[in-house]
């Protein structure tokens, strides 16, 4: 009995894991970006896996779904795939859980239910493996383009002048022209 009741307690935790990387996959807020005025902050930009939108200091959003699998970078089109076969196996592993459960009626014998359920586990850690590396993929993606200082798309243009005590460290570079250089005294303290 109680080794029925740890098989229907995995099948459920297994089962709301695959939910929940399956309710990962269309959510709109896997990157974050704001540019913040002095008052209020004047836009946001957020993207996902199919989509990029921004949206003004009024509310109004405009996104932009990506147009074509070949012209996505290479690791949006990994992330996609992987997270795509996560939510496939996690699918057939419940399946095959379900199948191998003591207290189903198919499946045969005991052994064999024992392996179908060990299959059942093996293409579950492989599903939470497929969908760690793809989260941990995007994770390092954005932390890389934040902290590099040659990538300056959604960064305000600010040259950071050193320490100072009395004088605000951060001077608002403004040009009539937009430099394509980016500034060449940047650290990690200018970002934030």
């Amino acid at each position: 009995m109680a080794s029925t009741s740890a098989e229907i307690i995995a099948f459920l935790l297994t089962i709301s894991g695959w939910v929940l990387v399956s309710s990962t996959l269309p959510t709109d807020y896997w990157k974050v970006s704001t540019i913040d005025g002095t008052v209020i902050t004047t836009a946001t930009f957020w993207a996902n896996l199919w989509k990029t939108c921004v949206t003004d200091s009024t509310g109004v959003s405009n996104c932009k779904d990506f147009p074509s699998m070949l012209a996505l970078d290479g690791y949006i089109q990994a992330c996609r795939g992987l997270m795509i076969s996560a939510v496939c196996l996690g699918f057939f592993g419940a399946v095959f859980g379900l199948v191998g459960m003591k207290c189903t009626k198919v499946g045969g014998s005991d052994q064999t239910k024992a392996k179908i359920a060990c299959l059942a586990g093996l293409i579950f850690i492989l599903s939470g493996l497929c969908s760690m590396t793809s989260c941990s993929l995007y994770a390092n993606r954005i932390t890389s383009e934040f902290f590099d200082p040659s990538f300056v798309a959604q960064k305000r243009g600010y040259v950071y002048n050193g320490a100072t005590s009395v004088i605000s460290s951060r001077t608002k570079v403004h040009n009539s022209v937009p430099d394509k250089t980016p500034p060449k005294h940047f650290d990690k303290n200018a970002y934030v």
